[in-house]
């Protein structure tokens, strides 16, 4: 009997104690973040089953993309050289590594990440985890291992609490470094320009930039006297990219190999990923060689000055699109219906370590 009763009360005791792993466990789930956008960006997201968005993991991320300890000299940062107020560019032709050297290609914006597979102007890293790792690891630009970051951040209590709070209780390391980074890049939406709004029936444009978004999506037809800039083949859809690679008539001989590099194709020669438009007026100077430091001379080099080549854009060739200087002003202002100061702004994309006013 005394057996029987000591046995009953151990079971009750184990009982409880699961009861209390269980609470626990429960409690340290991570909260689901919640994405918001809108309804005519589409569902075809890119978010891998193994990464999903929590609260935890996005604010750690936030906290990750500003630290300087993830470099080698702990005084660069993801957003060394993508800042917000740029759209996440950083205003130069190449952006400088940890060690001064320039970098090969322009730095690209980072708006509306959730919708792309392949990264980088030649498409090299697929998925945003990869492209996370590719800044961090390279020697000439954050220049620091994955391990030795891991290394860093776990000698510090409050990273240690953030990276379980997220993850659970494993030890921090490089995986879960660039997990964090890319669920908070999944999160930088820019999706209320004036051009949102318009779409929203919420903007009225005016005249000029009528016109420009008629000049946008419209295709030249000299037999007839239309005018068109023909963006739409390439930039069409509200996000204003493509996961495409095309070569736009910069040179007729391209110095840089572009997706040739990846594929080894020569057809590939000198093409590069579609990037967005979204913020174009905040991003100068463009294409991936920033040759063009402003809008009217991107506007003039696809009005004018398309170099012929074997790999150029079928979208491109014979194309005289006989744009006038008025022409090219009301296209610009279109363009820049495509500046969204709610994204640059936001306080949820913003730097945590600096104090509030």
């Amino acid at each position: 009997m005394k057996l029987r009763t000591i046995s009953i009360l151990f079971l009750l005791a184990l009982a409880g104690l699961s009861a209390t792993v269980i609470r626990r466990q429960t409690a340290r789930r991570p909260t689901p973040f919640h994405l918001q956008y809108p309804a005519y960006f589409g569902n075809r997201i890119d978010t891998p089953a193994d990464n999903p968005l929590t609260m935890e993991g996005v604010e750690l991320g936030r906290r990750l993309f500003y630290e300087t300890a993830l470099s080698a000299n702990n005084k660069f940062s993801c957003a060394s050289c993508h800042r917000q107020e740029l759209a996440f560019t950083d205003g130069k032709t190449f952006s400088e590594g940890f060690d001064g050297t320039l970098q090969e290609r322009n730095t690209m914006s980072l708006a509306n990440l959730l919708w792309v597979r392949h990264f980088f102007w030649d498409g090299r890293a697929r998925g945003l985890e990869e492209q996370a790792a590719t800044p961090l690891t390279n020697p000439h630009e954050m220049g620091q291992s994955l391990c030795v970051s891991a290394a860093k951040l776990q000698q510090r209590s409050d990273y240690r609490a953030r990276f379980t709070a997220a993850f659970g209780s494993e030890p921090i390391s490089g995986d879960l470094i660039v997990k964090a980074l890319a669920q908070f890049e999944r999160t930088l939406i820019s999706a209320n320009s004036k051009y949102d709004q318009y779409l929203r029936d919420e903007y009225h444009p005016t005249a000029s930039e009528a016109r420009g978004i008629d000049l946008f999506f419209s295709n030249p037809d000299p037999a007839s006297g239309v005018r068109g800039a023909s963006c739409g083949h390439c930039h069409g859809g509200p996000k204003t990219f493509s996961e495409l690679y095309h070569n736009n008539g910069l040179d007729s001989l391209p110095a840089d190999g572009g997706r040739e590099k990846i594929t080894g194709q020569s057809y590939d020669r000198g093409r590069f990923r579609v990037a967005t438009l979204r913020n174009i007026a905040l991003t100068a100077p463009y294409m991936h060689d920033g040759r063009f430091k402003n809008l009217e001379q991107v506007v003039d080099h696809y009005n004018d000055h398309i170099q012929a080549s074997p790999s150029l854009s079928p979208f491109l060739k014979d194309q005289q699109l006989g744009l006038t200087a008025e022409d090219q002003k009301d296209l610009i202002a279109f363009l820049r219906l495509l500046t969204d100061s709610s994204f640059i702004q936001d306080k949820r994309y913003a730097n945590p370590f600096v104090k509030k006013k």
